[in-house]
C-alpha cells in the first residue's frame, strides 16, 4: 500500500531532496509522487528522473508576477494531489495564497535554531554574534517568515576554527538527517497539529520542536 504522497519543490542542487529520495527506498510511508523547480538547470530534477520520479519545471521567469508563478505552481503540485509539499532549497518568496492553500501540509528546512537568525546569511550572523552552536529547523511555514511551529531541530558545536563554509558544511550534514526524518514522522502519521501544538507519538513538543542529537 502506498505511503503519504508527497512534492518536493527544489531550485538546485537537491541535497535534501536526495537525503528524502533515500529514506524512501526504506520507509513505505514516504511516496514521492513529484519534483518541481523553478529552474531547468537544477541539478535535483536529475536526481528525480534517476530515482524515476515525475518532475515539472514552471520557470518564474516567465510570469509577471509572484501571484501568476504561484498559481501556475498550485496547478501542478495539486495535479499530484500531495498530502505533504516539501520546501527544499526551493529559493522563491511564496504569496500569502500559496502558502494559506497548503496550510498544514507544508514544511520548510531553515538554517539556524529558529527563532534565532531568520532570514538569510544565517551562517554569518550566528559566528558575528558569537553563539556557541548553530543549527537547522524543520516547522511548518506560514505567512510570517520562518515563525511556523518547529517540528525538530539539530544543533552543531560553534569552535574558534569555525568559518562560514565550515558552518555551511556541518549544518547541511544536519539537515540531511533531520530532513527525512520529519518527512517520515508526518507521513506515518506519528507526528500531528494538535489544538494544543504539535505532538509526536502523543507526546506535546515543546516550542523549540523535537531536539535531534546526531
Amino acid at each position: 500500500m502506498p505511503g503519504k504522497s508527497v512534492v518536493i519543490l527544489i531550485s538546485g542542487s537537491g541535497s535534501n531532496l536526495q537525503a528524502i529520495i533515500d529514506a524512501s527506498k526504506t520507509d513505505a510511508s514516504i511516496n514521492i509522487v513529484g519534483v518541481l523547480s523553478n529552474r531547468a538547470d537544477a541539478y535535483g530534477l536529475q536526481r528525480a528522473t534517476d530515482a524515476q520520479i515525475p518532475t515539472a519545471v514552471i520557470d518564474h521567469t516567465l510570469y509577471s508576477d509572484r501571484l501568476s508563478f504561484d498559481q501556475a505552481m498550485m496547478a501542478q503540485i495539486d495535479a499530484w494531489n500531495p498530502d505533504l509539499v516539501v520546501l527544499a532549497g526551493f529559493m522563491r518568496i511564496l504569496t500569502s495564497e500559496f502558502v494559506s492553500h497548503y496550510e498544514g501540509r507544508l514544511i520548510n528546512i531553515h538554517p539556524s535554531l529558529l527563532p534565532k537568525f531568520k532570514g538569510t546569511q544565517t551562517h554569518a550572523r550566528a559566528l558575528e554574534a558569537g553563539e556557541s552552536e548553530h543549527g537547522c529547523t524543520v516547522h511548518y511555514v506560514t505567512e510570517e517568515l520562518d515563525a511556523g511551529a518547529p517540528i525538530i531541530q539539530a544543533a552543531t558545536p560553534i569552535v574558534a576554527a569555525d568559518t562560514v563554509e565550515s558552518l555551511i558544511d556541518k549544518v547541511h550534514k544536519l539537515e540531511h538527517q533531520i530532513y527525512p526524518l520529519a518527512v517520515s514522522w508526518i507521513c506515518s502519521e506519528r507526528l500531528k497539529s494538535r489544538d494544543d501544538g504539535i505532538a509526536l507519538d502523543d507526546e506535546l513538543l515543546g516550542p523549540s520542536g523535537f531536539r535531534f542529537i546526531g
